[in-house]
């Protein structure tokens, strides 16, 4: 999808906010330009009006938060939205008050709008001719029999360049009394009417409520600790362990996220981390990540004398970026790790490493995820880039989210881009690595032969331009250090790389987050079938 451009006009359609308004009826009064005009140079019309907004933050970031927009992509799609009050009468509405009334609506339900999305839904093929006014025809049968429109979306026949095929989604199933009227009174107005089925995909989360349902899928409890873990015959650290688990498996999202009594030893081992990255990021971190760990310092209690607690960050993070924080007790699947970077939700652990060990860990603890990934989540790109991947997770096949997953490894945990001639690091696995940050960013002579060290790894590391299709096909270890780095051109490279490439998977359907409602919106019925999660 397009960038948002910086002028134009955006109108909301909200059919929540009003039940006796039927969107077909709307767009027949307010849009007979386009429902009239579909052989003016339109290839495809995309009409949403789904009680589900264009995600706030990707979509309208704009210095003036109130000034006019419009949202156009190469395909010429168009989207309308608006408000409407008790006369059924359009009001232009600003961002500002659309959000102020999300919110007021969120705090009387949490859930009424989740609720919505899953009534059921039907989706249909109709053929129609060219000719001025045939959508028109179409469209008011939708009213006459008060059926909710929620989707639709045009594309030209391609064997017969006067006709076009329309797909339209609405609320209702086959055997609904208005929805087999409309049915028989479409046959006879179009060229040809086709049911289409359900497609049946991987369970994904709709609401960032359901990610509870994920979130305590471990695949392991914060506590099985392996034989060679540095912690394994430390009866106080696995004690210590499985108490931080059974906290994170009780949270709820929503709730305050608990405070963590850190002892003066978990303090004293964050210290040890602490001192010898500073330095380091301060020399090989990119220009994104220093500014924000400034913020981080300045509003979270970013120090070595003591470990930042999660609700403070999470909260500024909302506030910053709408990004938060959710406490897990130990490692999740790829899926559901990339399901919940939909909902701008970063799973974040809260042990640390053992103290025997302070500059090892041989898996992600609070050191890795409060010095390597919580500051780059202040960025607001970043952030962007992050959901970009967990969109393109939701439903995906078992194959597309183990790309998806390499992309992240080799992005969001090793990612470098170039700044000033030299290259900076903006993955977390980096940002939290004392020994692999300088390996992989500090300067070599052309001409330097590459040698095996004593620890086993080339003496300069392999360093590939950031393609997510390469990316995507490329394993890596998880003990060792990266024997590939990929390099961007910048932060913004990055991620306007990712998001071609994720628009370019064969995705089950088009995902688009909603910030007001904490919700995803899909453009088609689906069924989520495939490893739903227990619900007791």
């Amino acid at each position: 999808m397009a960038m948002m451009p910086r002028a134009g006009r955006l109108l909301k359609l909200n059919t929540a906010i009003s039940n006796t308004l039927n969107p077909a009826r709307w767009l027949i009064n307010r849009h007979k330009n386009v429902v009239n005009g579909i052989a003016n140079g339109i290839s495809v019309i995309r009409l949403s009006t789904s009680p589900d907004y264009l995600n706030y933050e990707r979509w309208h970031r704009n210095d003036n938060e109130d000034a006019p927009r419009t949202y156009s992509t190469h395909h010429y799609d168009k989207v309308f939205s608006g408000s409407i009050n008790d006369n059924n009468r359009l009001q232009d509405t600003s961002v500002s008050s659309v959000k102020s009334w999300h919110a007021n609506s969120t705090a009387k339900s949490n859930y009424d709008n989740n609720a919505l999305l899953e009534l059921p839904r039907t989706s249909v093929l109709m053929e129609l001719s060219d000719r001025v006014g045939a959508l028109h025809d179409v469209l008011k049968y939708y009213w006459k029999y008060d059926v909710n429109i929620t989707r639709i979306e045009s594309r030209p026949v391609q064997s017969n360049s006067a006709k076009f095929d329309f797909f339209v989604d609405f609320y209702g199933k086959v055997g609904d009394p208005n929805v087999n009227a409309l049915l028989s009174a479409l046959k006879g107005m179009t060229d040809k009417l086709l049911v289409l089925d359900e497609k049946e995909v991987h369970w994904f989360p709709r609401h960032i409520s359901e990610l509870d349902l994920i979130a305590n899928r471990t695949l392991d409890a914060g506590i099985d600790l392996q034989a060679d873990h540095p912690g394994f015959k430390d009866m106080e650290y696995r004690k210590r362990r499985a108490h931080l688990a059974k906290v994170a498996l009780q949270y709820r999202i929503g709730q305050d996220i608990p405070l963590t009594e850190y002892s003066a030893e978990e303090v004293e081992t964050w210290g040890v981390v602490w001192d010898k990255m500073e330095l380091l990021l301060e020399k090989y971190a990119c220009k994104e990540y220093k500014k924000s760990m400034n913020l981080m310092k300045k509003h979270c209690n970013y120090n070595r004398n003591a470990i930042p607690q999660l609700s403070s960050i999470s909260s500024f993070l909302q506030l910053q970026t709408n990004f938060r924080l959710r406490p897990v007790a130990g490692l999740i699947s790829s899926r559901d790790f990339l399901n919940g970077l939909a909902f701008r939700n970063f799973f974040c652990t809260q042990y640390i490493r053992h103290p025997s060990l302070p500059l090892y860990t041989p898996e992600p603890d609070i050191c890795h995820e409060l010095l390597g990934h919580v500051p780059m989540f202040a960025d607001r790109d970043f952030c962007d880039f992050s959901q970009e991947i967990g969109l393109a997770s939701l439903g995906a096949s078992e194959e597309d989210v183990l790309k998806l997953a390499r992309c992240y490894w080799h992005s969001v945990e090793f990612g470098l881009c170039r700044e000033d001639g030299k290259n900076k690091a903006y993955g977390a696995g980096l940002l939290s690595s004392f020994g692999e940050l300088e390996y992989a960013c500090k300067e070599r002579r052309p001409d330097e032969v590459v040698s095996i060290g004593e620890d086993g790894m080339p003496t300069r590391p392999e360093i590939r331009p950031w393609d997510p299709a390469v990316a995507a096909s490329q394993d890596f270890p998880i003990t060792t250090y990266q024997p590939v780095y990929f390099l961007a051109d910048s932060l913004q490279d990055a991620k306007v790389k990712m998001r071609k490439y994720c628009e370019d998977l064969p995705r089950p359907f088009f995902a688009l987050y909603n910030a007001q409602t904490e919700s995803v919106h899909i453009d088609r019925p689906v069924r989520r079938c495939v490893g739903v999660p227990e619900t007791s």
